[in-house]
């Protein structure tokens, strides 16, 4: 399954997939420093676009493959600031930004992209910049595999072909940056949820403050150059 079209069909056709993603936005936009020239690496519903300008100063740049995205992003941004392209060839020049975004964006690039995305990151980055994102924790991605029912593919339901934890994390990092923090975070955006919902993040919320790290948890990341 092309990564490509299982990304244009939730950012375009499904937004409503990332009403859930309120708190984690808000709190990656919390460790950006104010007055500084972000690159966003992945779209997803344009929630970052919309909250990082509200900080002191903040000049948000966005690069996503999907030219429909964009095109809604540059409504929000400016057309300069909004490009179609790829992690492992972003078109922007060396050293252009203070901090670089990719939040549940490393988990969809097999091992020769991400490796190539993250050579790309760095070279984007000013000397002393950061790298801040999000991917599932301990993804077990068997449980979310699914089959097209013409063509019999078989496909992970959102496009994910990586599962990491802290260790294989920074395996990947330390190819390129200095490890700041890797942490396991729980972001509940507790609007999005009905009363099920609500429960069962009550119960995941107690295993990961008891230090029992079940599933529906982000591995965060700030890294610097």
């Amino acid at each position: 399954m092309e990564q490509d079209k299982i990304w244009d069909f939730f950012q375009n056709q499904q937004e409503h997939s990332f009403d859930g993603s309120y708190s984690r936005i808000k709190y990656l936009v919390s460790r950006i420093p104010k007055c500084s020239k972000v690159l966003n690496i992945g779209a997803g519903g344009a929630l970052f676009e919309q909250l990082a300008p509200l900080k002191d100063g903040v000049e948000v740049y966005t690069l996503d493959p999907s030219e429909e995205t964009i095109q809604k992003i540059k409504l929000i941004v400016g057309d300069e600031r909004a490009k179609v392209g790829y992690a492992q060839k972003i078109p922007f020049d060396d050293a252009s930004f203070d901090v670089v975004v990719m939040s549940e964006v490393l988990e969809h690039l097999d091992d020769d992209v991400l490796v190539e995305s993250l050579k790309e990151v760095h070279r984007v980055l000013k000397d002393g910049g950061k790298f801040i994102g999000t991917v599932p924790y301990r993804e077990n991605l068997d449980e979310q595999i699914v089959v097209c029912p013409k063509c019999g593919e078989v496909f992970h339901r959102w496009g994910h072909v990586q599962s990491f934890d802290e260790n294989r994390l920074k395996h990947y990092l330390l190819k390129e940056f200095q490890i700041l923090t890797i942490q396991p975070k729980m972001f509940i955006s507790w609007k999005t949820l009905n009363w099920k919902g609500k429960l069962t993040t009550i119960l995941h919320y107690c295993f990961y403050w008891l230090n029992l790290k079940k599933s529906g948890l982000n591995l965060y990341f700030e890294v610097s150059k």
